[in-house]
């Protein structure tokens, strides 16, 4: 348990909310509609993510990429002579 003020914190049920957590000022759903439009949330690690300024970039290089790909693709598809 975490002392407080000088105090040994008491147990709290897994519902209750402890008195320094404030949600006076929170917003109800937020970030609901955001949500609900849809998203991809993606994870660079951190050298990957070195290489790009912004998502934009990262965008950039993986339409590039996908052409490239597409384009392998459709290329070994063709019946070889």
């Amino acid at each position: 348990m975490k002392k407080r003020n000088g105090k040994q914190a008491t147990d709290v049920g897994q519902d209750d909310i402890l008195p320094e957590y404030d949600f006076s000022r929170g917003k109800r759903n937020k970030y609901a509609k955001r949500y609900r439009e849809g998203s991809n949330v993606v994870l660079l690690d951190p050298d990957v993510a070195e290489l790009f300024p912004d998502s934009a970039a990262v965008n950039e290089a993986l339409r590039a990429l996908g052409r490239v790909s597409r384009g392998r693709a459709r290329r070994s598809r063709k019946p070889h002579a």
